[in-house]
C-alpha cells in the first residue's frame, strides 16, 4: 500500500514530522513500513516559464530562440528544437544550472553559436506520462495549460510533486489499513493527533428524478454478496480528472485514466472500498441481478480477456449477460467510454473466499480482489458511494439522481466484548491505567461504555482479550516495557514417582549385564500361535489395526513375550554367543465395549539364553525384588502357562496375591518354534503391580546388640513340596525371634524312597533385647518343627 502524505494530511495533520520519524513510528506501532519516497527529489531548479519571444536561429532551419519570462528582472534565453512553441504559452524551464530525472544535469551552453542559458522540458524528461498530464504531447514541450501557476513558480508546487510516498506492508489481519482514511487513523494515534474524517455531501439533482425509474437491484446468495449499494449519475461528462487528483492516483501507483473511472479508483484508495462504474446505457433490462455464473458461460474483462467462467464464479449480471467478475473486474460489454452519458456507481462487499475463488480460476489478481479477499467492512459501502458521488458534484461530472439502493441482507450486530484492565495488564507484564486504555481504544474508534468494548465493524480481527492487550501495547510501545524479573513463579521440572521408578529398573536391569531393546507394539495374530497359546486364550483377543503396514503388524500385542523371543532369535541367528535382554513393553488388552480404549499396562520383560539358568533369573529377579521393597514375594510353582516348560516355571505374587511375574524356562517346542539352539528364560513382570507394591523409602535399622543363635534342619519331604512353603510355614511359627532362613542343601536318593526329597536349612534365631537362652531358642524351634508336621506332614530327617 503506498500512502500519499499529501493526501493523509487532509485526515490528520502530520506537519513537522520528518519521513524518518513518520516511517519509523508507524513501524513501532505495527503498520510495517518497507520504504519511502519524496517525489520530485530528482528535479532541481526547474520554474514555471512563459514564452515571451521567438525567433529563427540564423544557422539552422529547425531551432528556434526562444525570451522565456521565469519571474525575474530580465528574461533567459532558451535554445530549442520543439515546433509546438508560441508566443504566450506556458512551459517548464530548466534553469542553469538544473537537475532532471534520470541524473541529467543542465548547464548554459551554445548552440550554433547562441548562448542557451538552461532547457524547455517534455513531460518525459519530467518523469511524467500523458496520463498524468493528458492535454500533453509525448515528442513536444510540456504546454502546461489549464494549470493554475505564473512564472516563476517553483514546478514542484505547479505540478503538484511535491509529496511524499510511504510504502507499507499491511498484514492480512488488517485490510482497512490499505487506505488512506485507514492509515491516517493509525498515524493520528500513533502521533497522539486529531483525526478528521468528514462525511461526504451528497448533492442530488433535486428534478424529480428517482433513481427508481433507472435501475432495480436482486442479490441471489446473500452469504455471496453481504451487500450491495448503488447510484446512478446522469447527464455525465467524460473529462481528464483536475490535476490534483491525477497526482495522488499517480503518487498511489494508479494510472488516471478518465473523471469517472478516476473517482473509483480515488474512492477505493481513500476509503479502501473497490467501487465500479457501468455505462447505464450497456445493462439489459435496466436491472442489476448479482448471481453465479453458469458453467461455460463467456465473459470479455476490460483489458479484453476472454474468461469461459464457472458455477464458482461470483458475477454482476443484467437480464441478459455478466457485465462484471464480483470483486474482481468489470466487463469489456459496460465499459466507461468518451460516449457515456449515464453511469450506475456500484459500491458492494462480496465474500472474501468468494472473490479468491474467481479470481484464482480465472488467472487474475487485481487491487480489487487483493483487497476484498482479505474480508472487508459492508459497513465501508454506503460512505464509500457517498464520496463517489460528492466527488462527481466537485468535479461537474455529471448530476447524482436521487435515491440509493441498498440491499443489505447479510447485517451483523456490533461484536461487544469485556475490557478487562487488571487481566490485560497481567498479561503483559505493565501497569496502565484504565483511563489511558479507554483513551487508546477510542481513538481506534472502539466504544468505551465502562467495561464494554463495542468493536468497530472494520476491525475484524478483534475478538478476545488479546487482541486488545495488542492493541494497548502497540501504541504504548513496545520498546517502551522495561526488563522486570518473572513475576510468575516457575514450577521446576521433575520425573513422576512412576517415571522415577521406571528408571531406576532400567538402571538396575542393565548393572545385571542386560542390554535394553525397543519393539514395536504391533504384531503379527501368528505370533500367538508360535507361543503355544491355545485357541481359546483371552491372550489372542486383540485391537486390530484398520490399516495395517502388513499382516506381521496387523494387531496390537496382548503380551510381550514373543516380541523378546523375536530379538533373541535374531541374536541367535546371528550367532551371538549369549545374549541377555530386558524391555520396558506395553500390552493393549480389548474392553469389553468396544467403543472404549483399550487397557494399557506396562511389563518388563527379561530374556537370555546361554548366559545362566533358572536360578540365574530367579537371582535376577530376586534383586529386582529386594530394590523394588518388595521382601515377602512368594515363588509358586506353575505347570499350565503354554509358553513356558512345565516343571521349570514359576509364578510371583505378592503377600496379598497381587501376581508380579510369570518367570522360566521356555517350553521345547516354542523354543523350536524360535529356532534358537539353547534354552531360552524369560521374566515377565506386571510394571503396573511391581510399583504398586514397591516400598522405596528406606528405614535404618540399627546393628544387633545381642549375639544370634543357628540351628539346622533336615526334613524328608514329597518332592512336589516346594521349599517356598516351607519357609512360610517356618516363618509363621518361628514369629520375631526367626532373623532368617537359608537353604543350603537339596538331596534326592533310593535310601529315602521315590518320590521324596530331602532338604536342609539353615536358622538363625534372635531377640532384641536381650540373648536367647538354649531354652528359649529350643522353645521356638519345638514351635517350627509342630506347624511343619500339622500343616505339611513333615518331619527331621533320621
Amino acid at each position: 500500500m503506498n500512502l500519499s502524505l499529501e493526501w493523509a494530511n487532509d485526515f490528520v495533520d502530520i506537519s513537522g514530522i520528518s519521513p524518518k520519524d513518520y516511517c519509523d513510528r508507524l513501524t513501532a506501532t505495527g503498520s510495517k513500513v518497507e520504504g519511502y519516497e519524496v517525489i520530485g527529489d530528482d528535479i532541481e531548479n526547474v520554474v514555471v516559464g512563459k514564452v515571451l519571444k521567438l525567433e529563427r536561429h540564423p544557422d539552422s532551419d529547425h531551432l528556434w530562440i526562444c525570451q522565456i519570462d521565469v519571474g525575474e528582472a530580465e528574461p533567459v534565453q532558451i535554445v530549442t528544437g520543439a515546433q509546438n512553441l508560441f508566443v504566450g504559452a506556458i512551459v517548464p524551464v530548466a534553469k542553469s544550472p538544473s537537475k532532471l530525472p534520470g541524473g541529467v544535469n543542465i548547464k548554459a551552453g551554445k548552440l550554433r553559436g547562441v548562448p542557451s542559458n538552461g532547457m524547455l522540458c517534455s513531460i518525459g524528461e519530467l518523469n511524467l506520462t500523458t496520463h498524468d498530464m493528458p492535454n500533453a504531447i509525448e515528442d513536444g514541450i510540456f504546454i502546461m495549460d489549464g494549470i493554475d501557476c505564473k512564472p516563476g513558480d517553483d514546478i514542484h508546487d505547479a505540478l503538484k510533486l511535491n509529496d511524499t510516498v510511504v510504502e507499507f506492508e499491511i498484514t492480512s489481519n488488517r485490510p482497512d489499513c490499505l487506505s488512506v482514511i485507514g492509515l491516517a487513523r493509525e498515524t493520528a494515534v500513533s502521533f497522539d493527533r486529531e483525526f478528521k474524517l468528514p462525511t461526504p455531501a451528497v448533492t442530488y439533482a433535486n428534478d424529480g428524478d428517482k433513481i427508481d425509474n433507472y435501475l432495480a437491484v436482486e442479490v441471489k446468495d446473500s452469504i455471496l454478496c453481504p451487500r450491495y449499494t448503488a447510484r446512478v449519475v446522469k447527464n455525465v461528462k467524460i473529462a481528464p480528472s483536475p490535476l490534483w487528483l491525477r497526482m495522488r492516483l499517480r503518487a498511489s501507483g494508479v494510472r488516471p485514466i478518465n473523471n469517472i473511472v478516476d473517482i473509483t479508483n480515488y474512492v477505493m484508495l481513500e476509503y479502501g472500498q473497490p467501487m465500479h462504474a457501468f455505462d447505464y446505457t450497456c445493462l439489459d433490462g435496466k436491472k442489476i441481478i448479482v448471481r453465479t455464473a453458469a458453467d461455460g458461460e463467456n465473459f470479455k474483462s476490460l483489458d479484453d480477456t476472454d474468461h469461459t467462467l464457472n458455477s464458482t464464479n461470483l458475477v454482476i449480471a443484467d437480464e441478459k449477460k455478466a457485465v462484471a467478475l464480483a470483486g474482481v473486474m468489470g466487463g469489456a460489454n459496460s465499459e466507461i467510454t468518451d460516449s457515456t452519458v449515464t453511469v450506475v456507481f456500484e459500491s458492494a462487499n462480496f465474500l472474501g473466499s468468494s472473490v479468491r475463488v474467481t479470481a484464482k480460476s480465472q488467472g487474475m489478481r487485481t487491487e480489487s480482489s487483493g483487497r476484498f479477499e482479505k474480508g472487508l467492512d459492508p459497513e465501508n459501502t454506503l460512505p464509500a458511494l457517498d464520496r463517489a458521488c460528492e466527488l462527481v458534484t466537485l468535479l461537474g461530472a455529471g448530476e447524482v439522481v436521487d435515491g440509493t439502493i441498498d440491499v443489505y441482507g447479510g447485517k451483523q450486530e456490533p461484536y461487544k466484548m469485556k475490557l478487562e484492565v487488571e487481566r490485560i495488564n497481567s498479561f503483559l507484564g505493565l501497569n496502565v491505567s484504565a483511563d489511558y486504555m479507554k483513551n487508546v481504544l477510542e481513538k481506534l474508534e472502539f466504544k468505551v461504555d465502562g467495561d464494554t468494548l463495542t468493536v468497530p465493524s472494520f476491525r475484524a480481527d478483534c475478538r478476545c482479550m488479546n487482541d486488545i492487550a495488542e492493541e494497548i501495547l502497540r501504541i504504548y510501545g513496545y520498546n517502551t516495557i522495561e526488563a522486570t524479573r518473572f513475576v510468575t513463579p516457575i514450577t521446576s521440572g521433575s520425573r513422576t514417582p512412576t517415571q522415577r521408578f521406571e528408571l531406576l529398573c532400567a538402571d538396575l536391569l542393565c548393572a545385571m549385564g542386560l542390554y535394553e531393546c525397543e519393539t514395536f507394539s504391533f504384531i503379527s495374530p501368528k505370533y500367538y500361535d508360535k507361543i503355544n497359546l491355545p485357541a481359546d486364550d483371552v491372550r489372542r483377543k486383540s485391537i486390530v489395526i484398520s490399516n495395517p503396514l502388513g499382516e506381521d503388524t496387523s494387531v496390537m500385542r496382548t503380551t510381550a513375550i514373543p516380541s523378546m523371543l523375536e530379538v533373541l532369535a535374531r541374536n541367535n541367528n546371528y550367532h551371538a554367543e549369549k545374549t541377555a535382554l530386558y524391555e520396558i513393553a506395553t500390552t493393549y488388552t480389548p474392553d469389553a465395549d468396544p467403543t472404549k480404549l483399550p487397557e494399557e499396562r506396562r511389563h518388563i520383560v527379561m530374556g537370555f539364553f546361554r548366559d545362566g539358568d533358572f536360578y540365574t533369573l530367579k537371582g535376577m529377579c530376586d534383586t529386582l525384588l529386594d530394590r523394588a521393597g518388595i521382601t515377602n514375594a512368594v515363588y509358586t510353582a506353575e505347570s499350565n502357562e503354554p509358553t513356558f516348560h512345565p516343571g521349570r516355571c514359576a509364578k510371583i505374587t505378592a503377600a496379598d496375591g497381587t501376581l508380579l511375574a510369570v518367570i522360566g524356562e521356555i517350553h521345547p517346542a516354542v523354543q523350536e518354534n524360535y529356532s534358537i539352539d539353547a534354552p531360552v528364560y524369560i521374566a515377565d513382570f506386571d510394571f503396573e503391580n511391581l510399583f504398586d507394591k514397591s516400598k522405596l523409602e528406606k528405614t535404618f535399622k540399627a546393628l544387633p546388640k545381642f549375639p544370634a543363635t543357628t540351628r539346622d534342619f533336615a526334613f524328608v519331604c514329597d518332592d512336589t513340596l516346594e521349599v517356598g512353603a516351607i519357609e512360610a510355614v517356618m516363618k509363621k511359627a518361628g514369629g520375631k525371634a526367626l532373623e532368617s532362613i537359608k537353604l543350603f542343601d537339596v538331596y534326592r536318593g533310593k535310601q529315602l524312597g521315590e518320590g521324596k526329597k530331602s532338604v536342609a536349612f539353615s536358622v538363625t534365631l534372635r531377640a532384641a533385647d536381650h540373648t536367647l537362652t538354649d531354652e528359649e531358642a529350643d522353645k521356638v524351634v519345638k514351635k517350627i518343627l509342630t506347624l511343619l508336621d500339622r500343616e505339611l506332614g513333615i518331619t527331621l530327617r533320621a
